[in-house]
């Protein structure tokens, strides 16, 4: 055979699995954490990865190091589908069985606290990637211990103390109402966020301290109050971020899967990550449901050019014999 004519056939050939790499090549995209009260991630990020001040962010950053805190708006599933308790074991809750996050399990009674009360509450959640879904806020039971590891069981998961479906994001978070029931000393608020255009989830523990003050109950020392990252401290450190704040699994960060999101706030707190590779769930890299179809159309197009162009060599070489 000509060598013109096994160049183009070697090319035709080799077009279709370039065309299925091509899918699994998008990077992952930031999506969010809880900002008010203020998550634990968003928390130790306020602190400084290099350098955290308070006990509990220092253990963070010992037990898994500071890549975490930097990715701090990626502690989410890709397939969870609403399967969380399946998906995600007692004591792993912070994290989502994610080990990059493992720091955040840790059961201790200082994490740095946001002081609330019984009563209506407005909940923040810092978004970086708008998406279409449901927010639930569940709350520890009275007798929530947090020097034992956080379990399913310690949350009062058939009184949600908020729900949201597809709230509108404004200024760089999405905001909704709830009502916090009664309760005593140190209590945690663990946030999921469902989406219902893809399987992916997201997750958040935020801890708090009834009673108008900060600390935790049966404690000398109480625990220090909780502080939202600025937007500063954000931007500084997007650059050691494994991924781009916004934007969903393309390479411009200005796109968006809602495209009346407002800008980002001058203060807020953080959280995703992982990046997307072979065989991975689309939603894992942080695009929204249409993207896969736009993705199989570009792949069914240079799959089809493919065929083409062999079908055409194959016919010059059946006639040029």
């Amino acid at each position: 055979m000509p060598a013109r004519r096994t160049a183009a056939t070697a090319a035709a050939l080799g077009l279709a699995p370039l065309a299925l790499t091509a899918l699994a090549a998008a990077p992952a995209s930031a999506h969010g954490t809880l900002g008010d009260p203020v998550s634990r991630v968003a928390q130790c990020y306020a602190e400084g990865p290099e350098s955290p001040k308070s006990a509990a962010c220092k253990a963070v950053v010992a037990a898994g190091g500071t890549q975490a805190l930097y990715d701090w708006n990626g502690i989410r599933i890709g397939d969870a589908n609403g399967q969380h308790q399946k998906l995600i074991p007692d004591g792993k809750l912070c994290s989502a069985n994610a080990d990059e996050f493992k720091g955040l399990d840790l059961a201790r009674a200082d994490w740095p606290a946001t002081s609330v009360r019984s009563g209506s509450y407005t909940f923040k959640y810092r978004v970086t990637a708008p998406h279409k879904g449901t927010f639930k806020v569940y709350l520890t039971k009275e007798g929530y211990d947090p020097t034992r590891p956080l379990a399913w069981d310690d949350l009062d998961l058939a009184k949600p103390v908020a729900t949201a479906t597809d709230p509108v994001a404004a200024n760089g978070y999405y905001t909704f109402s709830g009502t916090l029931p009664e309760r005593s000393g140190a209590q945690l608020l663990y946030a999921v966020w469902q989406r219902s255009d893809s399987p992916e989830a997201f997750y958040s523990c935020s801890d708090v301290t009834y009673g108008g003050g900060s600390g935790s109950a049966g404690t000398e020392s109480p625990a220090p109050s909780a502080s939202a990252p600025s937007e500063e401290q954000i931007e500084e450190g997007a650059d050691q971020s494994t991924v781009e704040h916004g934007g969903h699994g393309d390479q411009d960060a200005s796109t968006s899967a809602e495209p009346t999101t407002a800008p980002a706030p001058e203060s807020s707190p953080v959280t995703d990550v992982k990046a997307a590779g072979a065989g991975q769930d689309l939603a894992e890299t942080g695009g929204d449901s249409s993207t896969a179809y736009v993705a199989m159309g570009g792949a069914a197009v240079l799959a089809a050019g493919a065929a083409i162009l062999f079908g055409s060599v194959r016919r010059r070489a059946v006639s040029g014999r």
